[in-house]
C-alpha cells in the first residue's frame, strides 16, 4: 500500500501533467540539488557558500512542476463555464445528462476532453456516478467538486430544475473566476519583486567570492562561515514569510468525499 505522502505526490505530479514518478522526481531533484551544490563549491573553494544553490537547484523542479501544475488546473477551472454550457446546448436540444456529458470528449473545452473521455467508458463500466467520482479525483480542484457534486445531483434526480441549476452555476464560476483573475494580477509585481530580492544577494555573493581574492579570503574564515549562516537562518525565514504572506487564498475542497459519504449512507 502506497505511502500517504507517496499518494500525495503523485496526484501532485499528474495535476501538473508530468509522467514522473515520485521516486524519480525526488532522485531528480536531489541529484539537480547536489550538482549545484558541487559546481557553487568549486567555484568559490568554501562548502558553505554553496549550501543555498544547493537548496535552491534541489527546489527548482518543485518550483517548475508547481507552475505546470497551477497553470493547468486554472485552465480546468476556466474552461468549466463553456463545458456547461455546450452541456445546457446539448440538454436544450433534447439530449439526456449523460450523452450531454459523453459529448465533452469530443466538443467540450480541450482541458476536459481526456477526463471525459474516460468517463465515457468508465461509466459504462462502473456506472454514472462512480465514474464522476474519478473525474472529480482526477481533476482535483474545487471548482471541479462544485461541478461534479451537483451533476450528481442533477443526474440522480433529474427534472425540470436542471437547467436552471447549471446556468447558476455557470454564472457563479464566471464570477469567481474574474475575481481570482483580478487577485493574481494585483499580486504578480510583488511576488516577482519578493524573489528577486532573495535571489540577487547570493548570486552577487557568488560572483564576488569567485573573482576577488578579498572576498575569497573573507569567506573562507571563520567570520565569513558565520555572515553566510546568519544570512542563511534570515534568508529561510524569509521564505517562509513570504510564502506565508503570499499563499493564494484557494477554495477549499470540502466536496470531495462526496460520493464516498453517500455510498457508505446508502444513498441512490
Amino acid at each position: 500500500m502506497p505511502k500517504p505522502e507517496s499518494s500525495r505526490l503523485h496526484l501532485w505530479l499528474t495535476q501538473a501533467g508530468s509522467g514522473l514518478t515520485p521516486r524519480q522526481f525526488v532522485l531528480g531533484s536531489a541529484a539537480l540539488g547536489l550538482l549545484t551544490f558541487v559546481v557553487a563549491t568549486m567555484a568559490t573553494d568554501a562548502w558553505w557558500l554553496g549550501i543555498v544553490p544547493g537548496v535552491a537547484g534541489a527546489m527548482l523542479p518543485r518550483a517548475f512542476y508547481g507552475k505546470k501544475r497551477a497553470d493547468r488546473l486554472r485552465r480546468i477551472r476556466q474552461a468549466w463555464p463553456d463545458a456547461l454550457r455546450d452541456a445546457l446546448a446539448s440538454i436544450g436540444a433534447g439530449s439526456t445528462l449523460f450523452v450531454a456529458l459523453c459529448e465533452l470528449a469530443e466538443r467540450g473545452p480541450v482541458p476536459l476532453r481526456p477526463a471525459f473521455g474516460r468517463f465515457r467508458l468508465l461509466s459504462r463500466m462502473i456506472g454514472v456516478l462512480p465514474a464522476l467520482e474519478i473525474v472529480k479525483e482526477e481533476l482535483a480542484d474545487a471548482t471541479t467538486d462544485r461541478v461534479i457534486e451537483v451533476l450528481n445531483l442533477a443526474y440522480e434526480h433529474g427534472g425540470g430544475l436542471v437547467q436552471e441549476v447549471l446556468r447558476d452555476l455557470v454564472a457563479e464560476i464566471t464570477l469567481d473566476l474574474r475575481l481570482e483573475a483580478e487577485i493574481q494580477s494585483d499580486g504578480t509585481e510583488q511576488r516577482i519583486e519578493s524573489r528577486v530580492v532573495l535571489v540577487i544577494p547570493w548570486l552577487l555573493l557568488l560572483v564576488l567570492a569567485s573573482t576577488s581574492e578579498e572576498y575569497r579570503s573573507f569567506y573562507h574564515s571563520s567570520s565569513g562561515l558565520l555572515v553566510v549562516m546568519a544570512a542563511l537562518v534570515w534568508s529561510m525565514a524569509g521564505v517562509v514569510l513570504m510564502r506565508y504572506i503570499g499563499r493564494p487564498v484557494s477554495e477549499r475542497r470540502v466536496l470531495v468525499r462526496g460520493i464516498r459519504e453517500r455510498d457508505a449512507g446508502g444513498g441512490g
